[in-house]
């Protein structure tokens, strides 16, 4: 990856030490990077316990089916296996759910996705655990399943709670306005996967209080301990959560998968039981990124300002809630991109289907419209004859704009600094002649001459932090002793980089350079929410840096009491303890030597600003902030094959201000990966509900080899409000990089691709330009 100097102001506050290693603004280094590269850390997936069994889950096969009956007598006959558990069996509630309770914990009486949990097992081995499952006896009365979420729109319920998780409506001006320049389409999206490399595992030990100690792989301990303990008829104190070494996320880990299972089988055999999710079940047991089906018509003046814009969203969601609710809403709001648009009417619709559930991937609702306002952002620009950078600036928003839902934009969102920045950065060499530079590479399918090079270019921009009325906290808690400073926070670490920032935060403020981070945990810890959103280093860093402000104010006064001199004439300043310019005393203390054997603590809920739900017309100030990011696309296409490689993706991202700038790099890096994955080659293949490619051999994400080169600025303007002015940077590189991708695409073949991901034969067999 190349990177351009950083732009802007950083803005360094005025509360914090400086001089201090590794701190805030500093590419410092993973407390965890070292064990990972060495193979030393442990994930959840290498947990071990004296006594230990093994758990495996029942899965139907069927996507719609009444289950008459279930024979666990042949599974409970092999020797070697402990318990066999189902829905009869759960002692507290029958379901559970992120948002809604609808969930059931097992089958009981009707499945409604392939995949869908049955039973579960408890052996000494995991093969004997296999051996029961493939014993026990299901009886099932297939059902047709409904897969198009428009039938199940009309259709039948499929469940007590109805087939629309939401529907969504936004009036926004004059529902009567209309510009001479129209231009619609409609677009889709695939189902794609979060395709986390360490699967889902666990490990729940009973404890002597009658509950369950869990250790597990998640993004949101508390709201998982609480499910547990509803299902399991426990209080939420017995039942203790720990953070695993967690192998990625993305936004599958924040819904409750083998948790329940696993805890049940060690409250009913008496003995610790871990679970590891084979490749395949992973693909099964977690959510996905909604699919979706968008149709939008925009109008304009000639000279291409937007005078009026229509959408109908329709993501299907699967069979259950999990965050679907919300995901409508970030793709209704989000819908028309980051433009001025004084007039609008979005429909969004989440569906109930009998395909496996969707929920949270990373810039979710966002992605899936940014693909869809994009394309036509470029059809406006060819029916307006203006080149599509310059209509972007043309209508791109700025602080003081209103969004879709009328909220004024008050914070930083330097959308037309963004495209601008991207356009600035340097373009790749003219494709070489070189077999493995072709689209096709070592398959030595692609013949030089028939290659066609493409630019794409899109923006986007979605949400920081939970809306509409949630009223969002973080915890952290902050000790400090003879310059060693402990801090903890339930924030799950889910390859972030959350504890690199906690240990910078403490630096900065405290201004020692030991930092230790605690393990997550439920037990003495309150919630830090989610690891999603982009809303750690917001919430988090921000309770964090509150804890270690209260210790360093705590730590000043007790030198000041000692000296006897005010704390208001002291600071921390490159690890020592100085005084202000024009005190009376001159004090230069080293921080580890201020207090000797003096222990100095604080705990502290960090909340952002206060949020409102929208109203019935869709309008309200409902977010907290906004980022953007813009992404110009460079490919390399064989159109007789409908080949292509991604030669070079270049960016420039709002990211407020860069705490760790390598970090923002990685991230950036990262969602540049599966936004190329999203366009080219990420899919689930569903046929009639059922996955046809739970593999890493069938489904295909990007390699090392796949990557282009990114070249990356970063755009700081800090954000009023925010914690050090830093806006979380993990979501905007997937949201328009894939429109890049294919807006390159189409240049480079005049084909008019509206799906994604695009396969050969979109481009191979389409009737195209000659």
């Amino acid at each position: 990856m190349t990177m351009a100097p950083p732009t802007g102001t950083p803005g360094t506050p005025g509360t914090t030490a400086r001089g201090v290693a590794g701190g805030l603004g500093e590419s410092a280094r993973r407390p965890d990077g070292g064990p990972k590269v060495r193979g030393e850390f442990a994930f959840a997936g290498d947990l071990w316990a004296d006594g230990m069994l093994w758990g495996a889950t029942l899965r139907s096969p069927h996507a719609a089916a009444r289950i008459r009956s279930i024979d666990v007598g042949p599974a409970l006959a092999i020797a070697g296996v402990a318990t066999v558990v189902t829905a009869a069996d759960v002692p507290g509630s029958a379901n559970y759910g992120l948002e809604e309770r609808d969930q059931p914990v097992f089958a009981a009486d009707v499945v409604r996705y392939a995949g869908e949990p049955i039973a579960a097992v408890a052996a000494d081995h995991p093969e004997t655990a296999r051996r029961a499952l493939a014993a026990i006896v299901v009886d099932y009365e297939l059902l047709p399943p409904v897969t198009d979420p428009e039938l199940a729109l009309t259709g039948e319920p499929l469940h007590p709670d109805g087939n629309v998780f939401r529907h969504l409506t936004i009036r926004h001006g004059d529902p009567t306005a209309r510009g001479p320049v129209v231009v619609e389409g409609t677009y889709e999206i695939g189902m794609q996967d979060q395709a986390f490399m360490g699967p889902e595992a666990g490990l729940a030990v009973p404890a002597e209080d009658g509950g369950v100690d869990l250790v597990v792989s998640t993004q949101w301990l508390h709201n998982d301990r609480d499910q547990v303990a509803e299902c399991l008829g426990l209080r939420p104190d017995q039942v203790r959560l720990t953070l695993g070494g967690v192998g990625g996320a993305f936004g599958a880990r924040e819904d409750v998968s083998l948790h329940v299972h696993i805890c049940l089988l060690a409250l009913r055999t008496g003995r610790p039981v871990k679970v590891v999710y084979s490749r395949e079940e992973s693909f099964l047991g977690h959510v996905h990124r909604h699919p979706a089906r968008i149709w939008m018509r925009h109008t304009a003046e000639p000279d291409g300002t937007i005078v009026s814009f229509e959408a109908r969203i329709v993501l299907d969601g699967g069979a259950y809630r999990s965050s679907s609710y919300h995901v409508v809403a970030n793709a209704s709001c989000f819908a028309a991109g980051p433009y001025r648009v004084p007039n609008a009417h979005v429909e969004g619709l989440g569906v109930r289907t009998n395909n496996p559930p969707c929920g949270a991937m990373r810039g979710f609702g966002a992605v899936q419209v940014c693909f869809a306002h994009e394309g036509q952002m470029d059809k406006l620009a060819a029916a307006c004859g203006i080149d599509p950078v310059e209509l972007r600036l043309h209508n791109a928003l700025d602080h003081g704009d209103h969004l879709l839902t009328g909220q004024r934009i008050d914070g930083t969102l330097p959308v037309a600094r963004v495209i601008r920045e991207t356009m600035a950065l340097p373009l790749p060499e003219p494709a070489a002649d070189e077999l493995l530079s072709r689209p096709g590479a070592a398959g030595r399918t692609t013949d030089a001459p028939h290659v066609r090079r493409g630019i794409g270019f899109a923006v986007g921009f979605k949400n920081l932090m939970y809306a509409e009325g949630y009223m969002d906290g973080s915890e952290a808690a902050c000790v400090l002793v003879d310059g060693l400073a402990t801090v903890q926070c339930a924030a799950a670490e889910v390859g972030q980089g959350f504890v690199t920032l906690a240990q910078q935060i403490a630096r900065t403020v405290l201004g020692v350079e030991r930092v230790l981070v605690a393990p997550a945990e439920t037990a003495s810890m309150g919630s830090a929410g989610s690891t999603s959103a982009s809303r750690q280093t917001w919430m988090s860093g921000g309770a964090v840096e509150q804890a270690c402000l209260a210790v360093r104010d705590q730590l000043l006064a007790h030198v000041a009491s000692t000296l006897g001199c005010a704390a208001a004439d002291l600071e921390i300043v490159g690890g020592a303890i100085r005084s202000v310019p024009g005190a009376a005393l001159d004090v230069d203390i080293a921080v580890e030597d201020a207090a000797p054997g003096v222990p100095f603590e604080a705990r502290r809920v960090f909340h952002h600003r206060v949020t409102l739900p929208l109203d019935a017309d869709g309008q309200g100030d409902a977010h907290v902030s906004m980022a953007c990011a813009a992404h110009r696309a460079v490919v390399d296409v064989d159109p007789e094959l409908g080949l292509v490689r991604v030669v070079q993706l270049a960016t420039a991202q709002d990211v407020g201000r860069a705490l760790n700038p390598l970090s923002v790099l990685g991230q950036i890096e990262g969602g540049c990966a599966q936004g190329v994955g999203l366009a080219t080659m990420e899919e689930l293949v569903l046929e009639a509900g059922k996955v046809r490619n739970a593999s890493f051999t069938d489904y295909l994400i990007p390699t090392a080899l796949d990557m282009p080169e990114v070249v990356t600025t970063l755009v700081e303007e800090p954000e009023p409000g925010a914690p050090f002015g830093a806006k979380g940077v993990g979501e905007p590189p997937v949201i328009s990089s894939t429109p890049a991708i294919v807006a390159a695409v189409r240049a480079a073949t005049g084909v008019d691709l509206t799906r994604v991901p695009i396969r050969p034969q979109d481009v191979a067999l389409a009737d195209r330009p000659r």
